[in-house]
């Protein structure tokens, strides 16, 4: 059976897959726990310039691989190749240069006759699904991790985006990866729920939807299985009277619109204070008149396609949804229909009684609405099932703080959006998933804690 990835540049089919067989599966859940039962021995000092290795493979070649992204899920030319020499790079180094620390030895302090450690063990082999929206940066941060906590990685790439994979495996066995260590498998749902419940598996680490996540979840439920899920977003912002005007729009257009709105983490919905809602709309509509939609090959786009046409027929139905119900578009620009080329737009008059303001919409897309008071904006923002990111535009540092405390959310931003810090732990709450990836707290998620309890003097 063949798996086929439709681009959304001209609608051709741009790469064909045999999916994996029964035969290939087993081969590969074998040989991952082979190859990882000698590299949980090799020092962390050599895992991480393997790992080191095959970042700068990647970065070499980070505009092949970018113009490869353009074609596969239609990010333009101009900014794919960033997402390996930034994103990625920053992410990768930054695990290698805690690694050595945070996987030593806990000593938990002297006591006469005794010796006590918390020594963290790799799960064995761990299992990475990961989403085409940013293919890079999502899998990232669980290979190289897992990789350097000691386990095996069998990386299910989404259909959309299988070259990445396949440019894993390439950049390990250049950096000189053991064999069988890292291993991609092109699997349908159902090979994948299976591939979850093996007992070879020790450890599922997910980036998806919702649905996707209680997929895995059932996948799992037999057996007592670690799951990392990374789930959707609805990303409010708040701007306050005291906001920045333009350093506030300029980075809330790119934090809503950046790769077609196709961001887990992107800002889809703001709440701007009464005495700043008008110029702050009216800014924020000039700058989203700056996007220019086209070929995404074309060195001039900035704004590529959606994934595919159903997608943007969804972010089409929420601006018809929300229309009806009073809201009112500002931008009207030429759209596509029928494909997948959807230009930005913005709504204002807009509630939570709309799709627009409570779902997902994962596209060019977002709706502005006037707030009273820190108190509105905290209820507005809370006022959903998902919880990845908020942020909030202010100079009192204060007020942010104790705003942010009051706000649910994985991570709270002041001045910035739509970025992850590797030094920080990347989680959510609510809908939004469970568990961390990134940071010391993100490492130490692929180990487990074995104790060890040595009493010297019997």
């Amino acid at each position: 059976m063949k798996q086929r990835t439709i681009t959304p540049v001209d609608g051709s089919v741009y790469a064909e897959r045999e999916l994996a067989s029964g035969q290939a599966i087993e081969k590969a859940l074998a040989a991952a726990v082979r190859g990882q039962g000698d590299w949980r021995h090799v020092a962390v000092a050599e895992r991480v310039s393997i790992v080191r290795r095959m970042v700068e493979w990647c970065v070499a070649r980070a505009d092949a691989l970018g113009a490869e992204l353009a074609w596969q899920m239609g990010r333009p030319v101009a900014q794919s190749p960033s997402e390996i020499r930034r994103g990625f790079q920053e992410r990768a180094l930054y695990m290698c240069g805690i690694a050595e620390e945070t996987l030593a030895d806990l000593r938990v302090g002297p006591r006469e006759g005794f010796e006590r450690f918390i020594r963290r063990e790799p799960h064995g082999v761990v299992l990475v699904v990961a989403p085409w929206n940013y293919p890079w940066l999502t899998s990232v941060n669980a290979v190289v991790p897992a990789l350097l906590a000691g386990n095996s990685v069998v990386l299910k790439m989404a259909a959309q985006t299988p070259l990445v994979a396949e440019r894993y495996a390439e950049a390990f066995e250049a950096a000189g990866l053991p064999q069988g260590v890292f291993q991609f498998l092109h699997m349908d749902h159902g090979d994948t729920a299976r591939v979850i419940g093996d007992a070879r598996i020790g450890y599922v680490a997910f980036t998806g939807s919702v649905a996707g996540g209680q997929a895995v979840q059932r996948a799992a439920a037999a057996r007592f299985v670690g799951t990392g899920l990374e789930l959707g977003g609805k990303d409010p912002a708040y701007v306050r009277p005291d906001a920045p005007l333009a350093a506030t729009v300029e980075s809330l257009v790119d934090g809503s619109y950046f790769n077609s709105g196709q961001s887990c983490c992107g800002v889809e919905r703001i709440y701007a204070h009464r005495s700043v809602f008008k110029p702050f709309v009216e800014a924020f509509v000039e700058a989203a008149r700056q996007y220019r939609l086209g070929n995404p090959l074309e060195r001039d786009t900035n704004l590529g396609p959606m994934v595919r046409t159903s997608a943007a027929d969804k972010v089409r139905a929420q601006i018809h949804d929300a229309v009806t119900k009073g809201a009112k578009t500002l931008l009207n620009l030429p759209d596509g229909k029928g494909t997948p080329y959807l230009p930005p737009e913005v709504l204002v008059d807009v509630h939570h009684g709309m799709a627009l303001m409570t779902e997902e919409t994962f596209g060019p897309l977002v709706g502005i609405q006037p707030v009273k008071d820190d108190d509105e904006a905290i209820g507005l923002m809370n006022d959903s099932r998902y919880g990845l990111t908020a942020s909030i535009w202010t100079l009192d540092r204060e007020a942010a703080l104790s705003i942010g405390e009051r706000v649910e959310t994985g991570t709270w931003f002041m001045n910035r959006c739509d970025y992850l810090d590797p030094a920080l732990a990347w989680t959510g709450v609510k809908d939004s998933g469970r568990g961390c990836t990134l940071s010391r707290l993100g490492l130490e998620t692929f180990t487990r804690p074995k104790s060890f309890h040595l009493r010297l003097n019997p």
